[in-house]
């Protein structure tokens, strides 16, 4: 394992996965990791070993589908980035997850940062990485964590869902339960908090830019 220092293994018991150990768990569930649209969630995501991994593993797998074309190429590298997520409790750790995220899909797609893919991969991991706490399922401000669930219609659009973690967990150890409810339960459960209008990869970016502009008045 590695450690950033002594004090926060202490604090928080952080420790980090090396890059040989990583391989190996995610060869547990190769297949899985080799989906485009499988869904994966760090709860204790650090500064994103296993999901640079896991974002190489996907990104090879739209090479080997999509190679041909560089619309479909593009995509749907953006719909697996849209599939990973992570939850980390501490500031420089998030920072830096979503930085080396971002770095593994730019190189992929070698992208500038004023490209609109790269804006947009920017917008999505904003919302899929968490500054929070897996345990309690809660922000740094308190609030209950959302995730949102990214679809991708074809011909260039996506589609945004939002979902309580607090419930989804809740509801799938409810639909576990041996009840002559449990389906019932499923189907009442799982209800989107907010549901978006279709967006494009150019409408997706432009809320990176409102964002870094908002920030640039504060």
């Amino acid at each position: 394992m590695i450690i950033k220092s002594k004090q926060r293994v202490a604090d928080h018991g952080e420790v980090f996965t090396p890059a040989w150990m990583v391989e190996a768990m995610l060869d547990l569930v190769k297949e899985e990791t080799e989906r485009i649209d499988s869904r994966f969630l760090e709860p204790a995501c650090g500064s994103g070993n296993f999901l640079v991994h896991i974002m190489m593993r996907k990104l090879a797998a739209v090479e080997v589908k999509y190679g041909k074309s560089d619309f479909d190429r593009r995509h749907y590298a953006l719909l697996a980035l849209m599939c990973v997520y992570g939850i980390e409790l501490l500031t420089d750790n998030i920072k830096e997850c979503r930085e080396n995220v971002l770095e593994v899909f730019a190189e992929y797609l070698q992208l500038q940062r004023a490209d609109d893919f790269f804006l947009a991969a920017s917008h999505v991991l904003a919302q899929n990485i968490v500054h929070g706490d897996a345990l309690t399922m809660r922000t740094q401000g308190n609030e209950y964590i959302t995730f949102a669930e990214w679809g991708y219609l074809g011909k260039g659009k996506y589609q945004r869902r939002d979902f309580r973690l607090d419930v989804l967990t809740g509801s799938a150890a409810f639909s576990a339960e041996d009840s002559l409810f449990a389906q019932l339960g499923k189907h009442e459960i799982f209800q989107p908090v907010r549901t978006y209008a279709p967006m494009s990869v150019r409408e997706l970016a432009a809320h990176t830019v409102a964002d870094e502009a908002g920030r640039g008045n504060q």
